[in-house]
């Protein structure tokens, strides 16, 4: 009988190329967080993980791939936290507000969510195609307060989708401030003072 060969993992070559990979985003998050896209060079990105431009550029073609890169490991933060959440077993009111606690703590702690936020107000300086903001935040709060609105949390009168938009705009223009103002040292408190105003108005 004809034996297979049992699926392999990677090999150690793949594994020091992905671990390689991440020092390299994790550094050009780093400098773009602190010193934006226009600021920051390969040269830079090579110099903070002690390599050559041309390894730099073996993993990333170019700068704009860099900050491309970034933006969309911010973006696939964002799944996996609501699949945590969604396991406690919570309300969807209360799963639209973990969300949101859980992505001000980000905001604060996360190089890699900073530089993306820093990247996404930059983007008439990049010539790359980054993921639209907000968006995806505006349909899922817009699904978990509809689903709230059908269990009773939320009041007959609010129109989800508009109250999905005022939470984003509330959660983002308070996290911006809170960086130009604090270095996002106070956004948890920030958080909390528009979270309780906005939620106590739609709560039924």
């Amino acid at each position: 009988m004809k034996q297979f060969a049992g699926r392999r993992g990677p090999t150690p070559q793949q594994d020091r190329a992905a671990r390689t990979k991440s020092q390299v985003l994790t550094a050009a998050a780093e400098l773009f967080a602190a010193n934006g896209f226009r600021h920051t060079s390969v040269k830079d990105v090579a110099e903070r993980v002690e390599m050559t431009k041309g390894a730099v550029y073996f993993h990333y073609p170019s700068k704009e791939a860099l900050a491309v890169a970034v933006v969309e490991h911010l973006y696939a933060k964002w799944p996996t936290l609501l699949a945590d959440i969604r396991a406690r077993g919570l309300t969807a009111l209360d799963t639209a507000a973990a969300m949101l606690d859980q992505a001000a703590l980000a905001f604060r702690d996360d190089i890699v969510v900073q530089a993306g936020a820093r990247l996404q107000l930059e983007r008439p300086h990049i010539e790359a195609e980054l993921p639209p903001p907000y968006v995806d935040w505006t349909l899922l709060l817009t699904d978990l307060l509809a689903d709230a609105q059908r269990d009773g949390q939320i009041k007959e009168c609010v129109d989800p989708a508009a109250a999905a938009r005022a939470l984003v705009a509330g959660f983002f223009g308070m996290q911006h401030i809170s960086d130009v103002l604090e270095h996002r040292a106070d956004i948890v408190n920030r958080w909390q003072e528009v979270r309780d105003l906005l939620f106590d108005a739609i709560r039924a």
